[in-house]
């Protein structure tokens, strides 16, 4: 458990970047998940997942009014178990998928009370707002941002502590070869995103063909190799 701490505050620092600051993307399941498995000792291993884990985020609009899951700190927890278990084990790609998939749900909750927590506090400094504080500006802005980084920070390390023992016990039951896990859940995925694709770009003309040849191409490449 010596991870713990640095996922902990990689954690937190993505969670950040989901929402509130900088945005620069690096909480995309892809980059998290590759970053917590590097923490935990296998980061080819964090890639897969964060790759899995991409294709089911595709399904996420993060904008507006609307409640999502929180795929940051989610990505660095299933990278970092899938990694912490030994990754030649069948089921170790499924179970860290899982587990991200778990904490990202848990984290679109607290993303919820987090903005709920700032709402209250603007409406306490309400009267200082109105008279255009600056320090009222700048101390809700820091509020937020704090609040939101150690809601990501502990939901990364609950998520690992919580988590980890859990899928240890399920590898050791685990009975399906590792072609077969991961197909399935690679497979699982792919609907996903195929379907979050379908949903964002089925109206343009002519997108049903450049979606069918896109398909036909990539499954050509693979089964090439």
């Amino acid at each position: 458990m010596t991870e713990l701490l640095p996922l902990a505050m990689l954690g937190g620092v993505l969670g950040l970047d989901v929402v509130s600051f900088p945005q620069m993307m690096v909480s995309r399941p892809l980059v998290a998940a590759t970053l917590g498995g590097a923490l935990a000792g296998d980061a080819t291993m964090g890639l897969v997942v964060g790759v899995t884990l991409e294709l089911i985020a595709l399904a996420t609009l993060p904008f507006g009014a609307s409640r999502y899951p929180e795929w940051g700190s989610a990505s660095v927890v299933g990278g970092a178990i899938a990694s912490a278990l030994h990754t030649e084990q069948a089921g170790a790609l499924t179970i860290g998928v899982l587990a991200a998939l778990a904490t990202a749900w848990v984290g679109g909750l607290t993303l919820v009370q987090i903005r709920l927590g700032i709402a209250w506090l603007a409406r306490r400094r309400r009267p200082a707002l109105d008279a255009g504080s600056r320090g009222a500006v700048i101390g809700l802005q820091l509020a937020g941002l704090t609040g939101d980084m150690v809601r990501a920070s502990l939901l990364t390390a609950v998520g690992f502590l919580v988590l980890f023992p859990v899928a240890e016990a399920t590898l050791g039951t685990w009975s399906l070869g590792e072609s077969l896990s991961r197909g399935f859940v690679v497979s699982a995925a792919s609907a996903v995103a195929g379907a979050a694709a379908w949903t964002i770009f089925h109206s343009a003309r002519g997108a049903r063909w450049y979606f069918v040849g896109g398909l036909v191409l990539g499954l050509a490449v693979l089964g090439m190799r």
